[in-house]
């Protein structure tokens, strides 16, 4: 009988071969091995989210939670520091910020992330508000930084409880003021 055995602190595999046609005189012999499966599958499982699961800052959900809650800021720009592989606040808008100061605040050639409190009187008159999350990708960020992003953007969507409403915009046109209203309602 043969049986694999990884010992995690020493990093070694060991094949461990058992003779049972006499249990009295069972004997073991102990040889290296390659990598085992499930030491593989760890290792690739680890770079994987690496490359698609960035870590979230706690102060992304702070930042959002305050957004949300208190209304203390309009939009909020996140980036993804490849240094610390983490996805962190860039810019906070003050509530008086308009738009156009949140649109002039994303990068024509590098992709952010963003939410965006908007405000917004429905057909029946009534003040509303909805939560933005803007994916911004301009056509011009390099392909590895849109990959990055792409894959990245379920998780931290998920540690952001509250969006209401998703855009995807490659150039500004694809998130003006007219989509916002169209999307609100």
């Amino acid at each position: 009988m043969v049986f694999q055995m990884s010992d995690r602190q020493n990093s070694e595999n060991t094949i461990i071969t058992t003779n049972n046609s006499h249990h009295d005189n069972a004997s073991t012999t102990a040889s290296p091995l390659k990598p085992t499966l499930p030491t593989i599958l760890a290792i690739n499982n680890k770079n994987a989210n690496a490359a698609s699961g960035m870590a979230v800052h706690d102060d992304c959900k702070l930042k959002f939670l305050e957004l949300k809650a208190k209304r203390t800021y309009r939009f909020i720009v996140f980036k993804i520091d490849e240094k610390s592989k983490q996805v962190v606040v860039e810019k906070l808008g003050e509530p008086a910020e308009t738009y156009e100061d949140f649109a002039a605040c994303l990068p024509a050639d590098e992709c952010r992330y963003a939410v965006y409190d908007f405000d917004f009187v429905t057909k029946e008159n009534c003040q509303k508000s909805r939560i933005f999350f803007i994916a911004w990708s301009p056509d011009t960020s390099r392909v590895r930084s849109k990959m990055i992003y792409a894959s990245s953007k379920d998780r931290f969507k998920r540690e952001l409880d509250g969006i209401q409403v998703e855009l995807q915009a490659t150039d500004p046109t694809e998130m003006g003021l007219d989509v916002f209203n169209s999307r609100a309602n």
